[in-house]
């Protein structure tokens, strides 16, 4: 295979060019998790046994491959071996409870299940039905190698399957948010085509050195390290971003590209020995999932060496707009531009497109949109909107405003999500676990500013007549039900929760009400 004509291609074979980098640089690093360094040439090997003994297990083509655990160098060639097998990768969120993860192993149809010890052991003794997934182990235990490396095909195994057809599920990204059944994000293979490969060959290359400290299981993440891994390069990856970690580590291995979300910017600059690192081999910075203020990219263009491009966008697809900050310092305010291919449009609540500089909700259209929400159609539908033509747009799920120049600026919510840590939270989720509790007679959940995540949950209820609520016991066991990523604040009581004339709760009075104080 040549790989740099095949990466010229509208679509091309993504496990192809892994094990066609092998062939090529044999030698030179692929990826490194601090513990565990591996190169190309034994990345592609492993991905290829990884990938036979998928298939003898009885893997069949687009059928999901669950992952468990903390990022790591077997994390991420278990992912990649998952797509070189024909299979999907379904990376499950780590801070999601175990009866949530149950839901989303159900739900992905999976029949191996990669995980480390650790998140085993949380799920056994939960007691809840995993289903019979078979686990593999990712990492070692007390004088013991790693399952995965017992388990895997012989050495020199080389898996028999077809390349991808563009609607080939490629993954299986769950939402992180909730309570009941997960919704599972499906993408295709052209979509994760024409968003690693598709006008990055300017960004990338084999030269390429990714540091990455979020999770593999989030979007935020793939966004790089997939380019990286497609283009030949390194991806360095941190189970746990530490600030000290990080920068040690950026500058040692002359770090070319990053993703971090607005918090690590935060405490990264906030630093004291964040000027005395040498940061600069670093060439593009990225960030995305949370709200980026103007002022905190301004800092980051003075002090951070390198471009700094935001991107905005779902997970499901829709839109995608990116700022490259370094070129556009007066439109900081912003989120950027959609990028070429994309479209976007402000529209008012009865569906009518409205004019440049209107406030209203966005919706938008691209090559890189979602296959759907896998066994939940209604929720797919939930999130179109059609145009007079008929063509389909998703719903972006914020209220924004685009200037005549094109560049978008989000002034709100259209669903109240809360983005803590880079993290989405859902409200509603929270308040269905608080009207569970006993006591509990109304509830609602705000975000609220937090200097170190960005934003928070807060709750407020209202006590059900003759209970006197213990809020810091309900606290306790309301956050024993959630994900880590999910847990609330603070509890607040009210004796009666706000709300319009129609019902709704008036969550801008909330966030008033804490901001003047309980």
């Amino acid at each position: 295979m040549d790989i740099r004509a095949e990466l010229e291609q509208e679509f091309g074979n993504w496990p192809g060019i892994i094990a066609a980098w092998g062939r090529e640089r044999p030698d030179a690093p692929a990826l490194d998790d601090g513990q565990r360094q591996i190169n190309w040439g034994a990345l592609s090997d492993q991905v290829d046994r990884i990938a036979a003994q998928l298939l003898t297990d009885g893997l069949q083509r687009g059928q999901a491959v669950a992952i468990l655990g903390t990022t790591s160098v077997a994390y991420a060639l278990a992912y990649l071996g998952a797509i070189r097998a024909g299979g999907c990768a379904a990376p499950l969120t780590t801070s999601a409870t175990p009866r949530q993860l149950a839901n989303m192993l159900a739900d992905s149809g999976a029949i191996h299940l990669f995980i480390d010890r650790e998140k085993r052991a949380e799920l056994m003794a939960s007691g809840v039905d995993l289903g019979s997934a078979r686990h593999i182990m990712l990492d070692a235990g007390d004088g013991e190698a790693p399952e995965v490396d017992s388990w895997m095909a012989l050495a020199g195994s080389v898996p028999d399957i077809a390349p991808p057809e563009p609607g080939d599920p490629f993954n299986i990204i769950y939402s992180s948010g909730t309570t009941g059944t997960p919704k599972g994000i499906v993408h295709s293979h052209a979509m994760r085509w024409r968003q690693s490969v598709a006008g990055f060959q300017s960004i990338y290359s084999e030269d390429a050195r990714a540091i990455l400290s979020t999770p593999l299981y989030s979007n935020t993440t793939l966004a790089v390290f997939l380019p990286t891994m497609v283009h030949g390069g390194l991806a360095r990856l941190m189970g746990k971003f530490d600030v000290g970690q990080w920068l040690k580590a950026a500058e040692a291995m002359r770090a070319t590209h990053t993703m971090l979300v607005p918090v690590q910017y935060q405490r990264l600059l906030s630093d004291p020995a964040f000027d005395a690192h040498d940061l600069s081999s670093m060439q593009i910075k990225f960030c995305t999932s949370a709200p980026f203020s103007a002022e905190l990219k301004a800092e980051a263009l003075r002090r951070f060496p390198g471009g700094l491009v935001e991107i905005y966008g779902m997970t499901e697809g829709g839109v995608v707009c990116m700022l490259q900050a370094h070129n556009f310092p007066d439109k900081l305010h912003t989120v950027g531009q959609p990028v070429k291919g994309h479209e976007l449009k402000v529209i008012d609540e009865n569906g009518n497109e409205l004019p440049p500089g209107s406030k209203g909700e966005m919706v938008g259209r691209s090559p890189t949109m979602m296959s759907g929400y896998k066994n939940q159609p209604e929720k797919t539908r939930e999130m179109e909107w059609r145009d007079a033509d008929g063509s389909l747009w998703f719903k972006m799920g914020d209220i924004g405003i685009m200037d005549e120049d094109g560049f978008v600026q989000i002034v709100g919510r259209a669903k109240d999500m809360i983005i803590s840590g880079g993290f989405n939270i859902y409200p509603k989720d929270l308040e269905e676990v608080l009207m569970q509790q006993p006591g509990v007679a109304d509830a609602a959940v705000v975000g609220m500013p937090s200097e170190r995540w960005g934003e928070t949950p807060v709750g407020f209820v209202v006590a059900a007549p003759g209970y006197a609520l213990d809020l810091g016991i309900l606290l306790s066991e309301v956050n024993a039900e959630l994900g880590k990523t999910q847990r609330l604040s603070a509890l607040y009581p009210i004796d009666e929760l706000p709300r319009s004339h129609i019902g709704k709760i008036l969550k801008t009075d909330l966030r008033a009400t804490l901001a003047e104080g309980v």
